[in-house]
């Protein structure tokens, strides 16, 4: 393939938020001050049924990556790494191409800064030039955990302000004969909340209740998980002040990062996604949490419709309705670099790029979106979403009457043929999308962490954690 001049080629850089709600929005959220992504919303497309592959962190960002879903690139629960015993050094992703693989061969530069977790993140990950990384997935946001130089050490800056440090070393040093690939993944709004925070972030939220949030009573699948988030369920203000403060710092860095772009001469030429990888609730839907914040794991859109905006130069601006999944970012953005992808037999989605550059929905194009977490499955058409599970229980919702998923339409005989038709559906997608010994649907997922990969021979039992006390109660 002959590449395209480095003139004539885009930039990439993407924000990758963790646990940010699609309601934690700064024209959702009033309470909430992000300034800075309220000014890239002005000139960019907002991309308002945006689905993640799978409604926890690992296996949702393994899915951006290779543009599979979990049952064909294997992870499927977050990853616990190095803090558990039986876990050992590994790359998960290996031999699975990935963004920055593609984009390195098409002669990009790619860079990473801050959380990775979809595998060992001691040495860069194939494709990458620059590197700087969490050694874990979440934690302390002050002495955070990393790796430098390959060895262990505790971050002394305020770790979402290292991230944007250090993307904008990289901006600053970068090959300004190559076009460049830039994640910047941040841990927050990812728990914890509180002494957590710099304090004049926390103080602008000091006079608020946050009346943007609904209090509702907890639901019943909450009870194996309520005592993680016993305090924030009687007094959510403090917590969600701290979970408000961490996005507004995240906004911060990403004002200091679209600065640097624009004294580079490079905002014209250069693609700004943000996103996050899955869902989140803050006493939404009567749980504090994702997919694994309820037994059983749960599908509902907080968990698994995720904020996206993509600001393409002199492309769409305002509001697609465009159903859409995560795993389609992988081929769209090689689609924009002009990077040719390995054909892929369990590739799973397809690009959107025509979307960004044009605007509009789906148009005459029939689409379905499928989430999975280990033996939980689900498919929506938009209107009508079907959640299966191995051991039960189904859920069915009407969306176009029930936007909020309260009403479980499961077991109405008047909706029968709904169920069947969604049910066959999402059969034919995991069939043509599951690669053979890496599926996820007999495996004992339970929400508490994996600790190996399960394409290595290794047996189910011994991939995941099966207690709190496996996973040291990390989420």
């Amino acid at each position: 393939m002959t590449r395209p001049t480095h003139s004539s080629r885009l930039n990439f850089v993407v924000v990758l938020t963790d646990d940010q709600g699609r309601w934690a929005m700064p024209h959702r959220m009033p309470e909430l001050v992000m300034p800075n992504l309220e000014r890239l919303l002005e000139t960019s497309l907002e991309l308002d049924q945006m689905y993640c592959a799978s409604p926890v962190c690992s296996p949702s960002r393994a899915s951006m990556l290779t543009g599979r879903m979990p049952s064909a690139h294997g992870v499927h629960d977050w990853l616990i790494g190095g803090r558990h015993p039986d876990a050992h050094p590994d790359r998960y992703l290996e031999g699975q191409p990935t963004t920055p693989e593609v984009l390195a061969e098409a002669g990009y530069q790619c860079a990473m800064s801050g959380k990775w977790h979809v595998g060992h993140s001691q040495w860069p990950a194939p494709g990458f030039d620059f590197w700087y990384s969490h050694r874990y997935g979440g934690g302390p946001y002050y002495g955070a955990p990393i790796w430098r130089d390959g060895e262990p050490v505790t971050e002394p800056r305020y770790f979402t302000d290292a991230v944007a440090d250090n993307a904008l070393d990289f901006l600053g040093s970068r090959d300004r004969d190559r076009p460049f690939y830039l994640q910047v993944n941040f841990t927050a709004p990812h728990d914890p909340w509180i002494d957590n925070h710099p304090p004049e972030l926390v103080e602008l939220y000091a006079d608020t209740d946050f009346p943007s949030v609904p209090r509702e009573e907890p639901h019943p699948w909450v009870e194996p998980r309520r005592a993680d988030f016993a305090d924030a369920f009687a007094d959510p203000r403090p917590h969600l002040a701290g979970y408000c403060a961490s996005l507004t710092a995240v906004d911060t860095a990403l004002g200091r990062i679209r600065a640097e772009l624009d004294t580079q001469g490079i905002a014209g030429n250069t693609v700004v996604i943000y996103l996050s990888d899955n869902g989140f609730s803050c006493g939404h839907h009567g749980i504090w949490g994702k997919g694994n914040g309820t037994r059983p794991l749960n599908f509902w859109d907080n968990s698994v419709r995720v904020p996206c905006v993509v600001h393409l130069p002199g492309g769409a601006t305002g509001t697609s309705n465009a159903l859409l999944s995560s795993v389609s970012l992988h081929r769209t953005i090689c689609e924009l670099a002009g990077a040719e992808i390995p054909d892929d037999l369990w590739g799973a989605g397809s690009s959107f790029a025509p979307l960004l550059r044009h605007g509009g929905d789906h148009g005459e194009e029939f689409v379905l979106v499928t989430s999975e977490y280990g033996g939980a499955r689900m498919i929506t058409d938009g209107p009508l979403k079907l959640v299966e599970r191995l051991e039960g229980p189904g859920e069915l919702y009407d969306r176009r009457i029930d936007p909020d998923e309260q009403n479980n339409l499961f077991d109405d005989p008047t909706r029968s043929a709904d169920r069947e038709r969604l049910s066959r559906w999402l059969a034919e997608r995991f069939e043509a999308e599951t690669r053979p010994g890496t599926s996820g649907w007999d495996r004992p997922v339970t929400g508490f962490g994996q600790i190996q990969p399960v394409s290595r021979g290794i047996p189910a039992e011994r991939s995941y954690a099966q207690s709190r006390g496996a996973s040291d109660g990390i989420r």
